[in-house]
């Protein structure tokens, strides 16, 4: 009986290149886009550790893996390595290759003050051209070369997820929070919120002991002209802030509701928001103190 190994295909990026050319940059680029991510794995284990990943109970559908010269000798078995991926059927792989020109290697090393991998204690060049040297057959399986020499962090991730992500605003998350001020403030957020002005449904005995997740409260919260008022200008906020975030390169953003015990007002702004956006991002929305509610 034929089995679809296409409905199980798991998705393999190389990262490869030039020590200094921004593998690190890219190893979290590729975290952002959801992609399992391992540093300085040796060639020799590649088949092996794909095979556990595929055999997982939390299997992995993309990988990520930076495969350098740091491994010495091991590195000679990238290239058998990845022939025998490509006789795997279950395995989709792509070797991204990173590279930058002497001059701007030997500046970056000079700005870290690291020592090149190569260079066995010399001066870096040393090492940048031994390395070149061991990296041209890699580099010639490569379907994807960046040359990093001009580029920033920022501009390299850019490349990166203009190349490798699938879907729009996949490598982008937002997050909704409430919290209660008594109990203390989230240390993660963005942005935060003050919303305690807004009339407190607390004080009706009925409410008290429910929620923002309630259909009570929730209507309750909603109803008044300052709630209203605040949804259309924090609206209005949203719908240039967010872009802007993912635009200058963050991965998510954090926007925090906060109201004096985290239960009521802050849990129905967070969720009105996180409705609001659900379509167009990737979104998340969390209460982080709802369950300490006093009946």
């Amino acid at each position: 009986m034929e089995t679809d190994v296409h409905s199980e295909e798991l998705e393999l990026v190389i990262i490869t290149g030039m020590s200094g050319a921004g593998k690190s940059v890219a190893m979290q680029s590729f975290e952002d886009m959801g992609y399992y991510c391992i540093d300085n794995l040796p060639p020799e284990l590649l088949v092996t550790f794909l095979d556990l990943m595929m055999k997982s109970a939390d299997k992995k559908s993309k990988i990520a893996a930076v495969i350098d010269t740091r491994g010495g000798g091991l590195f000679d078995a990238l290239l058998d390595a990845i022939d025998n991926l490509t006789r795997m059927d279950t395995v989709s792989t792509r070797i991204l290759f990173l590279e930058a020109d002497d001059e701007t290697l030997v500046s970056r090393y000079k700005e870290t003050r690291r020592s090149h991998p190569l260079a066995n204690g010399r001066q870096p060049l040393t090492g940048i051209q031994k390395e070149r040297g061991l990296l041209s057959d890699v580099k010639g399986r490569a379907r994807s070369i960046f040359n990093t020499s001009r580029m920033k962090p920022k501009q390299l991730r850019d490349k990166i997820i203009a190349e490798f992500s699938v879907g729009e605003g996949e490598n982008f998350t937002l997050n909704f929070i409430s919290f209660g001020f008594k109990h203390g403030m989230p240390i993660d957020a963005d942005v935060v919120f003050d919303v305690r002005f807004l009339p407190n449904p607390y004080y009706n005995e009925s409410m008290r002991p429910q929620t923002g997740l309630d259909k009570d409260v929730y209507e309750y919260v909603l109803k008044w002209e300052d709630t209203k008022t605040l949804i259309t200008k924090l609206s209005d906020l949203f719908q240039f802030l967010i872009p802007q975030y993912k635009n200058e390169g963050k991965s998510q953003v954090v926007i925090a509701f906060g109201c004096t015990g985290g239960q009521h007002r802050s849990v129905t702004l967070a969720e009105y928001f996180g409705n609001l956006f659900k379509d167009d991002y990737t979104t998340y929305v969390t209460h982080q103190h709802i369950e300490k509610r006093k009946g």
